[in-house]
């Protein structure tokens, strides 16, 4: 594998400094790929349900029941979040009207088309501030309002990720610790098994997708052994047609392993940055070492532009995780993305959002 120095050398030597990675990743396409296989779902006997904490109090898991959505205000549109402000002594401007950007047809049919049976897409790189979390959301934000449901997103890092804040009406505070700890009353619901899940999910803004947060307490991931992300993925996926994962950074993790080793698609995000596709190009080697190659032929790689001007590294990334990988697609910029505060998919520039169709479509073609 490449060093982070033997990615940084002189853009004038030799052309781009990415002369050697793109050969690289020439030199794997026409190499036989190694098929990943994967262990088999473990088959595990009812475990004694997991107490409470010493000194909080029990959490009955609550009686069958859909609560009612929760109300909410329609958010202001991007537009109306960057109009300056007429000046003091001065008539205010004309509004110019906002060109209006509807998703791709062939988009949204792609993303509508049946997918057989359940789907696990787990969204990885070891590095953060890549935009894992904002492609989480917004991926499953896209798939589940062209689909009208049936999308969960999941917070699976496991030493306090964002997600469950980024995303959804916080109606409670429940997050995947408590339903671990009640995993044994879930699981024996039967016909009443998404009632009884709901309990412990949180919905998005608008409806088009649930959220399973993550909890803050690091001693969680003692809990998330093999054997329990299993038998969480065989709820969400008994429940739900698409199960969107937001990964932990930790590749030696028995948690990220076994996600990984379960799901249908890898999505590798990134931003136009070297350190951050190196961590993701690292990520992508330790897979095929370990035997996932397929997994690394079907990924799709999305590039997320973290600022208004794409910069110089673009293209030849895009070139080179088309290359590495089943796809690549490029989201852009979007000034309500930068405060790093609730996404609002609904608040997105008409662009953004068409530009996330077609980029969530791409994540499900093949599956």
């Amino acid at each position: 594998m490449n060093t982070p120095d033997a990615w940084s050398n002189d853009r004038n030597n030799d052309g781009s400094r990415w002369q050697k990675l793109l050969g690289r990743g020439r030199g794997r396409a026409g190499g036989a790929q190694q098929t990943p296989t994967p262990p088999p779902r473990e088959s595990y006997p009812p475990s004694p349900p997991v107490g409470p904490p010493p000194g909080q109090a029990h959490y009955s898991v609550p009686t069958a029941g859909r609560r009612p959505p929760v109300a909410t205000q329609t958010p202001p549109s991007a537009a109306q979040l960057t109009r300056p402000m007429p000046q003091q002594g001065l008539p205010p401007q004309p509004r110019q009207p906002q060109r209006q950007v509807e998703p791709s047809p062939v988009a949204l049919q792609r993303l509508r088309r049946d997918l057989g049976r359940s789907r696990v897409i787990a969204f990885i790189n070891p590095k953060g501030g890549v935009h894992k979390t904002t492609a989480t959301v917004l991926s499953a934000a896209a798939m589940g309002t062209a689909r009208q449901g049936g999308v969960i997103a999941w917070d699976d890092n496991e030493l306090r990720g964002t997600l469950g804040l980024r995303a959804g009406s916080a109606r409670h505070g429940r997050t995947i610790r408590h339903l671990v700890e009640h995993l044994d009353q879930v699981e024996a619901a039967g016909v009443h098994l998404p009632e009884h899940l709901d309990e412990f999910l949180r919905h998005s803004s608008d409806g088009s997708f649930d959220v399973l947060a993550g909890d803050e307490d690091p001693k969680l991931q003692r809990r998330l052994d093999p054997t329990t992300v299993l038998r969480v993925l065989d709820i969400l996926t008994r429940t739900h047609n698409i199960v969107c994962i937001d990964t932990g950074n930790n590749v030696e993790s028995p948690n990220w392993r076994t996600v990984v080793s379960s799901v249908d698609r890898l999505v590798v995000t990134t931003v136009p940055r070297e350190d951050a596709a190196f961590s993701a190009d690292w990520m992508l080697d330790h897979l095929e070492e370990g035997g996932y190659g397929n997994l690394v032929k079907n990924a799709v790689t999305l590039l997320s532009m973290p600022t208004p001007n794409p910069g110089p590294l673009l293209h030849d990334l895009q070139r080179h995780f088309s290359q590495r990988t089943r796809a690549c697609a490029v989201v852009p910029y979007d000034p309500s993305l930068e405060p790093g505060a609730k996404i609002e998919f609904s608040a997105l520039r008409p662009e953004t959002r068409a530009a996330w169709f077609e980029a969530a479509a791409t994540i499900v073609d093949g599956l």
